[in-house]
């Protein structure tokens, strides 16, 4: 099979942005006086959006509370906002990646469940001179990943078939976007969950270093 495009995930997957959402979060949990959170707890905690990210960091006293969670994601996102950029950089390999993709002439999206407004700032400070074709994040109005409908717009933009598309990602809720939206799900075992967990979830292939895609697959356009 040869493939004409490629979708990766942003967080964990193409740039370490742990250590500024963990800054962002505590700062919030720190403004309403609640215990802060471990590394390995936030590192757990992301992949489903910032709503989803201030509901498992909060107590659980007020994870239900909704009006409360919408001031608290308001506030995070105002940390996050200006800490989004302060230590976040591409994997090792990924620009080597990213560049082979683009002479080859592959069409490159980003589908993420991160804030459409970091995901476009982070991808414009780390990511040129590399060419990323497409970029959906969260708060468009569309629903977020694991549900296909962003990944299957980025594809028909491209004016590619899912089979066509190679979907990286580094956890189950992108092993799980990949295979509804029926891409061909790559784990990567650098980022923020286990390589376990990508098998559970219907990896079907899982790499270790970016260029080592090419053993595996051929992209042509």
């Amino acid at each position: 099979m040869i493939y004409k495009a490629a979708i990766f995930d942003m967080d964990g997957t193409i740039a370490n942005t742990l250590t500024d959402i963990f800054d962002s979060v505590n700062e919030m949990l720190e403004h309403y006086n609640f215990p802060r959170r471990t590394f390995e707890e936030v590192r757990q905690f992301v992949g489903n959006g910032a709503r989803k990210l201030v509901q498992r960091c909060v107590p659980a006293e007020k994870t239900d509370d909704a009006d409360f969670i919408q001031g608290a994601l308001e506030y995070y996102n105002g940390c996050y906002f200006r800490n989004m950029t302060n230590t976040v950089a591409p994997y090792k390999g990924i620009m080597e990646l990213l560049g082979t993709l683009n002479e080859k002439k592959i069409p490159v999206g980003v589908c993420t469940n991160k804030q459409h407004f970091a995901a476009i700032a982070i991808a414009e400070k780390i990511f040129a001179p590399v060419k990323i074709d497409a970029i959906i994040g969260e708060g468009l109005g569309k629903p977020t990943k694991p549900d296909p409908t962003c990944a299957l717009e980025i594809a028909e933009n491209f004016g590619v078939l899912p089979e066509e598309v190679a979907y990286f990602g580094d956890s189950d809720t992108d092993m799980e976007t990949a295979n509804n939206a029926g891409f061909l799900a790559i784990g990567v075992s650098w980022g923020f969950r286990p390589e376990s967990e990508l098998q559970r979830s219907g990896a079907k292939i899982i790499i270790h270093t970016p260029q080592e895609i090419f053993e595996y697959i051929t992209f042509d356009n």
